[in-house]
């Protein structure tokens, strides 16, 4: 029996055997590459110049470089939570914290739903299990337009129970500094996440007479983030903005979240490999704040036959747009 050949618009355009097949999708001078393992944004730049801190084809996503994380972002302490009548154990893999961080959905293979040469949509399914005894289907559609890239996440409850959930995104950004310190950063929050030494929030504090302040532009400086900034600030068309720009020409990016996404993680890259440190700097949207299985807080409570929708994005600045 003969094969038929897959369709020219689904064939990948590479492939990895670390993080398989790897869609390319372009507009004008803006290329992105998204992989197969995890539906990783592994790369974005524009006019050949990085925008995503990224990695190599032939490496896989080390400090969570560009990953998904679902079904809830950041830290779940002890890897255990209660959810109505249901208790679930998630199997720890941050080891020395005694936590389960960034999800279940990362490692897993993404399938490509549709594609064209500036979008392409991986879709996957997080069937039950004893971690998290519900079934969620995930996909994800990367878009790139003029306006620079769009990413829109829908979740669907394919289960009989109403499930928990929230998301989040790891993409780390250069604006081509030779460390973070001298790049200029806005985040309109005005508080941020207090955390413990397992880095689980125990409340929130105002962001005022802090170095933590970045509603107005300022260098991120030397200190060490690993911060959860809430509380955002948001423009008529209800997006957050958080800018990062290069102190001499002011050439960067924007990352934009729509309401769904209420925190942003700012880290510093202090915990990676010592030639990445602060090399880099990772701006993560999420839905709800770590150790959200627990709280509750801002937690997505997704009845069954339900679709929950998500939208965030990157935008270009060119120096003489600054």
């Amino acid at each position: 029996m003969t094969t038929p050949p897959v369709p020219d618009d689904r064939r990948p355009s590479t492939y990895s055997p670390a993080t398989g097949a790897q869609w390319v999708i372009g507009h004008g001078s803006q290329r992105a590459v998204v992989t197969e393992v995890g539906a990783t944004l592994r790369s974005f730049t524009k006019d050949d110049e990085p925008i995503l801190a990224g990695f190599e084809m032939d490496e896989w996503s080390h400090g969570g470089r560009g990953q998904i994380l679902a079904p809830w972002p950041n830290r779940l302490g002890d890897g255990r939570y209660a959810y109505g009548d249901i208790e679930a154990q998630v199997p720890w893999n941050e080891i020395p914290r005694r936590n389960a961080i960034h999800g279940l959905v990362r490692w897993l293979p993404w399938e490509m739903v549709s594609r064209a040469q500036n979008q392409v949509t991986l879709a996957t399914c997080l069937y039950p299990s004893p971690g998290y005894p519900f079934t969620l289907a995930l996909s994800v559609e990367y878009r790139l337009a003029r306006d620079g890239l769009t990413v829109e996440t829908r979740a669907e409850n394919r289960g009989d129970a109403t499930l928990p959930f929230g998301l989040g995104f790891h993409p780390y950004f250069t604006v081509g500094t030779h460390l973070v310190n001298d790049a200029l950063l806005t985040v309109p929050a005005s508080t941020t996440l207090v955390t413990d030494e397992r880095g689980l929030p125990t409340g929130q504090e105002s962001v005022v007479g802090t170095p933590k302040d970045f509603r107005a532009a300022k260098p991120v400086g030397s200190q060490v983030l690993d911060t959860g900034f809430a509380d955002l600030d948001r423009g008529d068309n209800s997006r957050a903005e958080i800018h990062l720009v290069h102190p001499d020409d002011g050439h960067g990016l924007t990352l934009w979240m729509d309401e769904a996404f209420k925190y942003v993680m700012v880290f510093t890259g202090d915990t990676l490999p010592a030639n990445e440190q602060r090399r880099s700097i990772a701006l993560e949207p999420m839905t709800c704040p770590p150790d959200a299985f627990r709280s509750e807080i801002d937690l997505v409570a997704l009845a069954p036959g339900a679709t929950w929708v998500g939208t965030w994005g990157i935008t270009p600045v060119a120096a003489q747009d600054a």
